[in-house]
């Protein structure tokens, strides 16, 4: 097996503990890339949707177990906690296992181009101030992702070539949707040019993409979800898109092997529950903060 020596690795929406996860294809990705640097840009685990129901299969436990062994082996791990993990937000400034938990952070590349990190949520406006909407437009989009995951099964059977995806070809047919993407994308490059950085590498969106907005450098994830995809940074700081498919790894909707969460993450689920029914803190309609510095 060839294990690529990459810099850093960047990672968001993976969205653990929902049946979309396709987490078999992301351990395939990490088997594959080595890095110094891992940052994990927020809706890592779901818990809107282990609030409706507990889904943890053994892959899912993998991921978290293989990201805690490379902390301790010295590896550079970020978490950047998303809406969808928000109630780890609390935990801004410690650490799980050496991993460190950052509202946001600035990563420095080799280079020397300066990135902010962030999730992203904060410039969807649905999300921060029609909680409700937002729900529901996820609910949608999973209904989306699991159809599509028989779609795929059915274009096995039928023996035909790629993959293809029915929730990326909603997002990007529907005029609302791409007004929504392309929004998103310009107030984040906006918020790193005021910032006076050389670019920002995000997620939220599920809309993978490197490309130059009024000369800053805008990079989001993509998903673990929909389109397996990563950023990967090289030895001289160049930012590659990496779109993963490994042919030898199932559909990613695995079978649940039992409740076997680690129980710090079920201690934080309940107290994410108890609070999703109480009215969002004041913090998170306060003006965004500056980023830590490296």
């Amino acid at each position: 097996m060839i294990v690529n020596q990459v810099r850093s690795i960047f990672l968001s929406d993976i969205h653990l503990g929902t049946r979309a996860c396709q987490a078999e294809q992301l351990l395939s990705f990490l088997r594959h890339h080595e890095a110094q640097h891992i940052y994990l840009l927020g809706d890592i685990v779901d818990f809107w949707a282990l609030s409706r129901g507990i889904y943890w299969p053994e892959p899912h436990n993998t991921f978290l177990q293989k990201m805690l062994k490379r902390a301790r082996h010295k590896v550079h791990v970020v978490f950047v906690p998303g809406n969808h993990d928000e109630a780890l937000r609390e935990y801004v400034g410690t650490e799980f296992g050496d991993i460190h938990v950052m509202r946001e952070a600035v990563h420095v590349a080799a280079d020397g181009k300066r990135y902010l990190l962030m999730h992203g949520d904060e410039f969807d406006q649905i999300t921060r101030y029609h909680r409700w909407i937002a729900r529901l437009g996820d609910m949608s989009y999973n209904m989306l992702v699991q159809l599509n995951v028989l779609l795929s099964w059915v274009r096995r059977k039928l023996h035909k070539p790629g993959y293809w995806s029915l929730a990326g070809y909603a997002k990007h047919k529907v005029k609302g949707a791409l007004e929504f993407i392309y929004g998103f994308e310009d107030s984040v490059a906006r918020h790193a040019h005021q910032l006076k950085l050389d670019g920002v590498i995000c997620g939220h969106i599920h809309s993978a993409v490197i490309k130059d907005i009024a000369g800053i450098r805008y990079i989001n994830c993509g998903d673990w979800v929909d389109s397996c995809t990563a950023i990967v940074e090289h030895a001289d700081g160049r930012m590659e898109l990496v779109h993963w498919g490994d042919p030898d790894v199932g559909s990613g909707v695995d079978e649940l092997v039992g409740e076997d969460m680690p129980s710090a993450l079920a201690e934080i689920l309940e107290d994410a529950v108890a609070a999703r029914a109480m009215p969002p803190p004041a913090w998170t309609l306060a003006r965004h903060p500056s980023p830590v510095k490296p």
